[in-house]
């Protein structure tokens, strides 16, 4: 299981205390391979965008009408995090459902 965020985010933190077997891959430092940031953007559309965080905040209004796919790749920490890979199943957030989905709940 590999679990997608930041290694000083509370909330993968939290995730990862909940799942000891996972790797946890700094999206700032390593990255999301290109194949799971698509299959992600194909799964949860608008919501692997996180329009919260800081980094969105400090955007203009040209780079925050660009594609969802450029602007992850160029700023990774605008990806909502964690994204978790089971296998070929991919989990967003860290919420009851994901916990359920990954059976934890």
């Amino acid at each position: 299981m590999i679990l997608y965020g930041l290694k000083n985010c509370d909330t993968c933190r939290k995730a990862m205390k909940q799942l000891p077997d996972a790797r946890l891959v700094d999206v700032r430092a390593e990255g999301v391979p290109p194949e799971v940031l698509a299959a992600a953007l194909a799964q949860f559309g608008e919501r692997l965008v996180n329009t919260r965080s800081t980094t969105w905040r400090g955007l203009s209004a040209e780079e925050r009408a660009s594609a969802p796919l450029e602007l992850l790749q160029q700023h990774p920490a605008l990806m909502k995090r964690p994204l978790i890979q089971s296998g070929s199943e991919l989990a967003l957030g860290w919420d009851e459902a994901t916990q359920a989905v990954l059976g934890l709940a």
